[in-house]
């Protein structure tokens, strides 16, 4: 079965006390974050990372404060999440050249991964059976890309131990909503026993 890991949005301007919409305590799943990246890549698993790319008067800047505006350093990923073999794919359609490459830089200006129009064909080139799931915010971007990734019919496993979310009431919902739908919630340690895909 092949499996693809999925870095949601994990951003200077989510993770960090000094960023521009900082999710209290995100600093401490960078960490794990980092990890669950480069096992993947060590072990065959390619890895795409969701990432906001927002223009300086995104619309979605009427629901929330400016953040990860394109360019910035507060739109970036941590060094320790970034693998070595990277590509960005865009939200526009494009023809985009994965071969070779451990994580997908797939950028978006949603809360929802799936506006990005090559992302049912990126997960069709990866074969894509399982995703294992992680990164911010738990109840709204993690919550998008595991429902949608479900919905697509494929397995979905979600690191607990490497989200965090804004309000944990909405959180708790998303979480019986997603094991009902029939996702897995897995420990990180679980996401490190997977065997290897090489």
């Amino acid at each position: 079965m092949k499996i693809v890991f999925f870095d949601v949005d994990t951003q200077l301007d989510f993770l960090y006390p000094a960023g521009a919409l900082y999710v209290l305590g995100a600093e401490s799943i960078v960490t794990q974050v980092s990890a669950l990246n480069r096992f993947g890549a060590s072990h065959g698993m390619p890895v795409v990372s969701t990432m906001d790319a927002h223009t300086e008067n995104d619309p979605e800047f009427r629901s929330w404060p400016p953040h990860c505006v394109s360019g910035t350093a507060g739109q970036q990923k941590p060094a320790s999440t970034l693998l070595e073999k990277r590509a960005v794919v865009s939200s526009s359609p494009q023809d985009f050249e994965i071969h070779g490459v451990q994580q997908i830089l797939l950028e978006k200006q949603s809360v929802d991964c799936f506006t990005n129009a090559n992302l049912p064909a990126l997960l069709k080139r990866l074969g894509a059976e399982q995703c294992v799931v992680y990164g911010v915010v738990t109840e709204i971007c993690v919550k998008n890309a595991a429902l949608g990734l479900l919905k697509s019919g494929r397995g979905v496993k979600l690191v607990k131990d490497a989200v965090r979310s804004l309000d944990d009431a909405k959180c708790a919902i998303f979480l019986r909503e997603f094991t009902a739908a029939g996702g897995q919630l897995v420990t990180a340690q679980d996401a490190f026993s997977l065997p290897s895909q090489i």
